[in-house]
């Protein structure tokens, strides 16, 4: 029997603490060779849109997610990404779980952010700083304030009203929130930093990084010509990535600061799993400027899709269908 999770279903079972246990372990499995994650390809659909199958295999699973990236949905009021889970038995091959992507993709984001931010940032940061006011920085906000004694929110967006909606979102967490006036602001007043907006151009430049900060460049699509911080930005950081193969396929943060010969890709050696594992150094003093450049990698989804298909059955939640009838 497959399982079939909703975004209602999912919304309901989720835990975002147990999202976060759940990539930690996934980044310290990849770094192991306990699981797998293969570069992805790009497929390309009308309309500048694309098709990305993010595989993934380990803790008795393989799974597919196929993300659809289609920017003119924009203009059609609809999703600009919309995703499928699809999760088979690495004993059977059969299909255990079908799930919608749409709230793993943002809770499990958020939460290789804060494993990122636990990992990497200064233990006494206490300013989040967030270029970008949606979805993702309400999650970023709930994730990161959980493993860091975050007092106040530096918010910037280009809509008030955007603002003020994160800031009715967050307001149970009880924490200062204050709107910036520029990415700069934003950039310059943080102890952490995330960049959460879904640009092309870079909307935060290295010169405005001070010693000591923690980013996570998080919201520019997974396009190799899309990108959030500039090239300085890039070379002035200790570059942290989730997957080198995948940062070398669709990170345009990174390949347009190699294109412009800024970086090269012996700046792009260490995985987040290898700092969660020890095998390779995180930050190694207050002063250093540490980036996490978040692409996202299929092993985040399987770990996620198969924490909730767990609980799911527990909880008596889904429809089952026999496919094979």
């Amino acid at each position: 029997m497959t399982l079939i999770l909703s975004h209602s279903d999912i919304t309901t079972l989720i835990d975002r603490t147990e999202i976060y246990d759940a990539v930690e372990r996934a980044h310290a499995a990849l770094a192991t060779g306990q699981a797998q994650n293969p570069g992805p390809v790009s497929m390309p659909l009308p309309h500048s849109g694309s098709a990305l199958p993010m595989v993934a295999a380990g803790f008795g699973s393989s799974a597919v997610k196929l993300l659809s990236d289609m920017p003119f949905n924009a203009s059609r009021g609809l999703p600009t990404q919309r995703s499928t889970i699809v999760v088979n038995s690495a004993d059977t091959g059969e299909c255990e779980a079908i799930l919608d992507g749409r709230a793993i993709t943002a809770i499990r984001t958020a939460a290789v952010s804060a494993v990122a931010t636990a990992h990497l940032s200064r233990e006494n940061s206490t300013v989040l700083g967030l270029v970008g006011a949606g979805t993702l920085a309400i999650e970023h906000t709930r994730a990161i304030a959980r493993i860091r004694g975050i007092e106040k929110v530096l918010v910037w967006s280009r809509s008030v009203s955007t603002v003020d909606r994160y800031a009715a979102a967050v307001a149970d967490l009880g924490l200062a929130v204050e709107p910036a006036g520029s990415p700069r602001e934003a950039t310059t007043r943080a102890d952490v930093l995330c960049t959460l907006t879904p640009s092309k151009e870079p909307i935060v430049q290295g010169d405005w990084f001070h010693p000591g900060l923690h980013v996570n460049a998080v919201g520019a699509p997974p396009r190799p010509d899309h990108r959030e911080i500039d090239s300085g930005g890039m070379k002035v950081a200790t570059v942290f990535v989730d997957a080198i193969s995948t940062t070398l396929a669709k990170s345009g943060d990174a390949l347009l600061a190699i294109s412009d010969g800024t970086i090269s890709e012996a700046d792009l050696t260490i995985e987040l799993g290898h700092v969660v594992v020890g095998s390779k150094p995180g930050r190694t003093s207050d002063d250093e400027v540490t980036l996490f450049d978040s692409v996202g990698i299929g092993l985040q989804d399987l770990v996620s899709a198969r924490t909730l298909i767990d609980k799911a059955y527990e909880l008596g939640v889904g429809t089952t269908v026999d496919l094979s009838s």
